[in-house]
């Protein structure tokens, strides 16, 4: 039982961090020389290789794989410490200079606003899955935040979600509903990241069509460009008609808790 909680413990903090399996099995090596073992000195020093390995070993050997870690300005930002800690926030060189331009684009045009960021890709090795994304493996996609309103009906760099998914904007009664003719068709997990919200905040945020819509225009206007994932009826609703804008299909989830923004 010892070995199959180690071989399970491995595999989860592969998937969710892709080094953590890797530092864990380190851990349990330089563990064994420890006298006096106890669960807490153990928990430290995973969590002491752990932080070296983050913040100083990987960002070092990133760039050798074409990606770098996202660097974080005044107004551009990790929407919680999780993504950073969980080794979710690397981007190829390109990536990370349309999201320099656009947040600063963004933030001029509207005042104090952050471009604030989900789940980007892992550090190493393309083709590596980074659950419970289909396509987040190659440094080329992020996912950005939606735009909401606070209670007095300004914009705001908040979010309703722990997570930053999972809190969508619904369609209202006339537009069309993608998420149900998508579970019709058999699709199941369309709506799967309402389960991945860590709990709601901030239960008074709005969601903001004019804030959301002029941020999904400036990344637009980069040439590097290649798609913007957002639901249909988000799509209809802000009048947004550009090409590059698609439909992320039945067999990914609803994209009306994010946008997913990919380059070429």
């Amino acid at each position: 039982m010892k070995i199959l909680f180690h071989l399970l413990l491995i595999i989860g903090l592969t998937i969710i961090t892709q080094i953590g399996g890797i530092v864990y099995i380190l851990t349990l090596l330089v563990f064994q020389k420890i006298k006096n073992k106890t669960f807490l000195k153990g928990f430290t020093l995973f969590i002491s290789l752990y932080s070296i390995a983050t913040f100083i070993v990987t960002p070092t050997l990133a760039p050798i794989f074409g990606r770098e870690k996202i660097k974080e300005t005044a107004v551009l930002e990790a929407h919680s410490f999780f993504y950073k800690f969980a080794n979710r926030n690397y981007v190829k060189p390109e990536l990370q200079e349309l999201l320099d331009k656009t947040s600063k684009n963004y933030s001029k045009h509207n005042k104090n606003m952050k471009l604030i960021h989900l789940d980007a890709s892992f550090p190493f090795f393309n083709k590596f899955p980074l659950l419970p994304h289909l396509s987040h493996n190659d440094g080329k996609k992020i996912d950005i935040s939606l735009v909401y309103l606070d209670a007095k009906g300004e914009l705001t760099n908040k979010k309703p979600s722990i997570s930053g998914y999972g809190v969508f904007e619904n369609p209202s009664i006339k537009e069309h509903n993608q998420t149900l003719t998508c579970q019709q068709r058999g699709y199941w997990q369309y709506d799967f990241p309402k389960y991945l919200t860590l709990g709601t905040i901030n239960k008074d945020l709005t969601f903001s069509n004019n804030g959301t819509r002029n941020l999904v225009v400036e990344f637009l206007k980069n040439k590097n460009l290649s798609k913007v994932f957002i639901e249909p009826h988000l799509k209809s609703r802000l009048n947004l008609s550009n090409n590059k804008i698609r439909f992320h299909g039945c067999g990914a989830v609803r994209h009306d808790d994010h946008n997913h923004i990919q380059i070429k």
